[in-house]
């Protein structure tokens, strides 16, 4: 280990002895699915055992609160909030008991289009069509935004159901692709992200006429309805926050697309809740600068990001200057937030010792 590094060891342990702040966890869903290619999925097993040992070894509060606490400049060290992206209907389902349980609150980022299609997912109807058992044609041609794109899927275009077996702990993001179907896949994935929502949604119809797939939407797989947003909040342990209407690719968009989606999701759950709604996460952790204005303009108080750090008290947050106001709202919306993945209850509560005591 070089000096330098080590010098930085050193003062991170020093840091988290002192002041190790508090940390925001990010989820997506609380399921057991067979392929989850994103590592969107936490187990309810293990679920259970991440609230198990925060009852334990932390100081969870709302997001809300954690907020309010910073801008008091009270300390937070050693405190958790939890959240949950998109709004899948295990959410609810699985997620909510268990929070309840534990008297653990969260909150709930919903893309409200997605509920009200009762759609899955665009990302995870890729999956279904690129990743599931089948055969489908030997080769696929798009048109998209006056590009050709052409593939050969080649003998892959069968894919069995041992094939599916063998690859079904595939994750996206860590491992190269083991067949031509998840380079397909990873290919298709890359090209609609930044697409505008309209123009995804052209893309699936013509994949689903391409493979013989109906836009049916899996029960494991669908988001939440608009009575189960409600029975969220039910008991003031949940709250409901907001995450775009489509869940673009916000920092792609142009401005007035941007400021469409931020304000008609805000109505939207507003008029679907009945209270105003506050809090707000960037679909992906995509924005820009102008994003932050037009999430500050529409209204909201606090907004996550997907940077992996901790929340610490800064000067930013005391605000001591008109100079530095810029900087504290700037920092109050691009929250961080720790993104938590499929862990036992020891390999969760060794990452808890990492963050708030090492």
């Amino acid at each position: 280990m070089r000096i330098r590094e080590i010098k930085k060891a050193i003062a991170r342990r020093l840091r988290n002895a002192i002041a190790p702040g508090a940390r925001i966890l990010m989820y997506h869903r609380v399921a057991e699915v067979e392929l989850d290619p994103w590592g969107l999925c936490v187990t309810p097993e293990h679920f259970a055992k991440h609230l198990a040992v925060l009852s334990k070894s932390a100081r969870v509060i709302s997001l809300q609160q954690l907020t309010q606490e910073l801008d008091a400049r009270k300390s937070v060290d050693r405190s958790i909030a939890i959240t949950f992206d998109d709004g899948y209907a295990d959410n609810l389902l699985n997620a909510k008991p268990i929070l309840e349980k534990y008297d653990i609150p969260a909150t709930v980022f919903v893309a409200n289009g997605y509920v009200e299609r009762q759609q899955e997912y665009w990302w995870d109807e890729l999956e279904k069509i690129f990743l599931q058992p089948g055969t489908l044609p030997e080769k696929l041609e798009l048109n998209i935004n006056k590009r050709h794109y052409q593939w050969e899927l080649g003998e892959t275009a069968t894919y069995s159901q041992a094939d599916y077996q063998q690859h079904r702990d595939w994750y996206a993001e860590e491992q190269q692709d083991p067949t031509l179907r998840h380079s397909l896949y990873r290919s298709v994935w890359q090209i609609m992200l930044p697409l505008l929502p309209e123009e995804q949604q052209q893309i699936l119809e013509e994949l689903r006429a391409w493979a013989g797939v109906k836009a049916e939407t899996r029960p494991t797989h669908r988001p939440l309805t608009l009575a189960e947003v409600q029975m969220l909040e039910a008991g003031n342990l949940i709250t409901v926050g907001s995450h775009t209407v489509m869940h673009p690719y916000l920092s792609a968009l142009p401005v007035p697309r941007q400021l469409q989606e931020i304000q008609a999701n805000k109505a939207r759950l507003e008029e679907i809740l009945g209270h105003s709604v506050n809090s707000f996460a960037y679909p992906y952790g995509s924005y820009t600068a102008k994003t932050l204005s037009l999430v500050q303009e529409a209204g909201f108080t606090r907004a996550c990001s997907t940077i992996s750090a901790g929340v610490r008290q800064k000067s930013d947050w005391a605000k001591p200057t008109l100079r530095d106001r810029e900087a504290s709202s700037r920092y109050r919306f691009q929250l961080p937030r720790v993104e938590i993945l499929n862990w036992d209850g020891e390999e969760f509560a060794r990452r808890l010792s990492r963050w708030f005591y090492v």
